[in-house]
């Protein structure tokens, strides 16, 4: 177990710059954890207290919004709520019902938001394994069926955090599913996470093909982080995926398990639904895309940061290089894990990519 201080050191690395693309403007992140007014001495609980303070906050201005008849102003501030009650959870393991206290938080804000964001969205849930796979659709204005790109959260993120990354899909005239697999999101209660992830995303797939306003011909997927491990493992094994997007992904999680922060290897042992760190390291071994990676034929974007301290960039290189398809490979100079502290270096440049390789028409 990691020391409480080293716990909210590594949590502010991790979020400062993702926070704000989420989004969390600055001006929302905690004070305290400001990357340029952090204190020694802070505790892993004051984390959680003050992320869910900032989003309580916001869900009260929401749902004061809301009750008045304003929309619009509620749906905003109660996906800011969301996003900041889903920072308050993200990598807070050490507490499980406090966790989970949040996330709920998390869920029941984005699900009051979604009817008011532009555009609106609906909450779906998908049959899996029994229960169901929980999910966010949102789909612009059309007259046609709409191609849709699947968002494929990592370790320890979820689909409340997929809203920016939504919009530049859906103002591209795309439609968005984010959702929560296993060991992800609201999936990690039921289910630890797995290697063959085309098995939840085929049941995405399936469901897609049963809406009528959704182009089951045309889906694409983007994930990142552990979700970029995931987007070439779906491809290999469904041919249903027209293009994928893989920003910050592992070759092989097992290989790169050990340079990672010990507060990170907690979120793993939880979202492997382990005992101990070390049998959730053994747990990591088939995450792995050794000889599985000829096998993508279809077009894939590769996205990797020369900075990034959770996963080697020359692991998105190797995976362009072994790929079967048609390869984009990008990388980031000055970048961080999933080079989110230069959002303007890719984001724009993956979804335009995507739109092409979907048949969507510029705008």
């Amino acid at each position: 177990m990691p020391s409480l201080a080293v716990a909210v050191a590594v949590a502010v690395a991790m979020s400062a710059s993702r926070a704000v693309c989420a989004p969390c403007p600055l001006e929302h992140y905690p004070a305290k954890w400001n990357p340029v007014r952090r204190r020694d001495g802070d505790r892993w609980e004051d984390w959680y207290r003050a992320w869910s303070e900032r989003a309580a906050a916001h869900e009260a201005v929401g749902r004061e919004a809301l009750s008045t008849g304003h929309r619009l102003s509620a749906g905003q501030h109660l996906l800011d709520a969301s996003v900041c009650y889903h920072f308050a959870k993200f990598m807070f393991v050490q507490n499980i019902a406090e966790m989970k206290a949040a996330h709920m938080k998390a869920v029941a804000c984005k699900t009051l938001a979604l009817p008011f964001l532009q555009p609106a969205g609906e909450r779906i849930e998908i049959p899996y394994q029994g229960k169901t796979l929980a999910g966010n659709l949102r789909q612009p204005a059309a007259d046609a069926r709409l191609p849709v790109v699947v968002i494929i959260s990592g370790m320890d993120s979820s689909k409340e955090e997929q809203h920016f990354l939504e919009q530049s899909f859906l103002e591209r005239g795309m439609a968005t599913l984010a959702f929560d697999g296993p060991g992800q999101g609201e999936g990690e209660y039921d289910f630890p996470i797995r290697h063959d992830y085309e098995v939840p995303a085929g049941a995405v797939f399936d469901w897609i093909a049963t809406r009528a306003d959704l182009d089951a011909g045309r889906i694409g997927i983007s994930g990142g982080s552990m979700g970029s491990y995931y987007v070439p493992r779906v491809m290999a094994f469904d041919k249903r995926v027209k293009a994928g997007i893989a920003n910050g992904g592992a070759f092989s999680v097992i290989e790169s398990f050990d340079q990672r922060p010990q507060s990170l290897k907690e979120v793993y042992r939880v979202r492997t639904h382990s005992g101990s760190v070390a049998e959730a390291r053994e747990k990591t071994r088939p995450f792995s895309l050794e000889g599985i990676a000829p096998r993508i034929t279809a077009p894939l974007m590769i996205i990797a940061a020369r900075e990034d301290k959770i996963t080697r960039w020359q692991d998105a290189e190797r995976l362009s290089r072994e790929v079967s398809g048609p390869v984009n490979f990008l990388l980031i100079e000055g970048a961080n894990h999933v080079a989110s502290n230069r959002t303007w270096c890719h984001r724009t440049q993956a979804a335009d990519w995507m739109a092409a390789a979907l048949g969507v028409a510029k705008r």
